[in-house]
């Protein structure tokens, strides 16, 4: 069998996904369909629909694609049959019922941007760096019922540097992905589908042992100034720039603004401040108290506002040791 002989059908949406999608196009898979989500309705009045990152591709590319509002719908099961698929890659999508990631004859395998088990969940790029880690990958894995649970196939590793956030993570995850997707499809190939996978519970001895990667929600974003300055700082590496940590900057007249923080450094200064207080010279700086030192504000957007470097916002407002963070 050659990659011309063996049909895929890919499922995705973000441009995570893209990477992938585009790797196995361009490396001459036969890809026969495309599966993504419906098109979101955009705009005040939502009257203009958005198509996906992964549908535009896939509709620049020729290839069929399908939206389906539920996976369970037998229309599209039916659909997704008529296209008789060898393989299902999937890269950023939903979670599959086993109608669909038990349909193709080699099975269905998922791309997850962490090193499984570990980070199981909707936000494995945030929560690693959220918790600090030095490293994180890719694997791929065959689905099976539990999230993110199936048996692994391959995996590779990416080092975490102290001046990564979760977008440039997040890129390099994209690249290392898509090459892990075709080293994936390749190897499925060269065997007819019958590959070694290993459990994911060689990995692990107790469920405790493992970090998951819960979906966030805003108010998980929120910065807590109690917190030393290290765990804040990836705190906030882990949140940009999407979808950022956020604090609320309070003036002294008591007025409040929510404050999007994209980019900080760690100071390990000692001090005697409460957590949330401001040390500035009123021109050049502005930092942030934390348990055990200070967060030098880099870049960060007020409610309303556009991005901006600290040393623009001083130049327009007049602040002293007053103002602080809450």
């Amino acid at each position: 069998m050659t990659r011309e002989d063996l049909k895929i059908v890919f499922m995705g949406t973000p441009d995570f996904a893209v990477a992938s999608l585009r790797a196995l196009v361009e490396g001459g898979y036969r890809v026969v369909g495309v599966a993504t989500m419906p098109d979101k309705p955009m705009g005040r009045h939502g009257s203009v629909l958005q198509a996906s990152a992964v549908k535009q591709y896939a509709v620049s590319a020729g290839l069929p694609v399908l939206q389906p509002e539920k996976l369970r719908d037998e229309t599209f099961l039916r659909e997704l049959r008529a296209l008789q698929a060898d393989l299902q890659i999937v890269v950023a999508f939903r979670m599959l019922p086993e109608a669909v990631w038990n349909m193709p004859r080699f099975g269905t395998f998922n791309l997850h941007a962490s090193l499984l088990p570990q980070y199981r969940g909707a936000a494995p790029i945030n929560r690693a760096i959220i918790n600090g880690e030095k490293e994180t990958g890719v694997t791929t894995f065959f689905l099976t019922h539990e999230i993110d649970a199936g048996r692994i196939i391959r995996q590779e590793r990416l080092p975490i540097a102290a001046t990564d956030d979760a977008g440039t993570v997040h890129d390099a995850l994209m690249a290392a992905g898509a090459k892990l997707v075709t080293e994936t499809a390749d190897l499925l190939i060269e065997n007819d589908g019958n590959i070694d996978s290993i459990p994911q519970e060689r990995f692990y001895e107790e469920a405790g042992d493992l970090h998951p990667a819960p979906k966030i929600f805003t108010e998980t974003c929120r910065i807590d100034w109690t917190q030393t300055a290290g765990r804040i700082h990836d705190f906030i590496r882990g949140l940009s720039p999407c979808p950022a940590a956020w604090t609320e900057l309070i003036a002294p007249d008591g007025r409040r603004t929510s404050m999007k923080i994209f980019q900080a450094e760690k100071r390990d200064e000692s001090h005697r401040l409460a957590p949330g207080s401001v040390r500035t010279d009123s021109k050049h700086f502005l930092d942030v108290a934390a348990a055990d030192g200070f967060l030098r504000l880099l870049s960060f957007r007020l409610s309303g506002k556009k991005q901006m470097p600290v040393r623009d916002f001083m130049n327009g407002t007049k602040m002293d040791g007053s103002w602080r963070v809450e």
